[in-house]
């Protein structure tokens, strides 16, 4: 839980409490919006946690959706 408050300061620019907050969400449903952004900046975002997760070994899930 403490890994996935920490990407969300450091690469959502998150406070610690909002970032809590998204992190209990996604405990108990699964899933949050951490943030909407151009395509480009999200493919980038997903990239950059997805690597940061496997480079410490987490099996953490970033994925972007396009908006409706």
């Amino acid at each position: 839980m403490e890994f996935v408050v920490h990407i969300l300061e450091r690469f959502f620019g998150m406070n610690h409490s909002q970032a809590f907050e998204v992190m209990l969400t996604v405990h108990k449903r699964g899933v949050a919006v951490v943030g909407v952004f151009s395509h480009e900046i999200a493919e980038t975002k997903v990239g950059q946690v997805m690597d940061f997760a496997r480079r410490h070994q987490h099996p953490l899930q970033c994925t972007m959706e396009k908006e409706d």
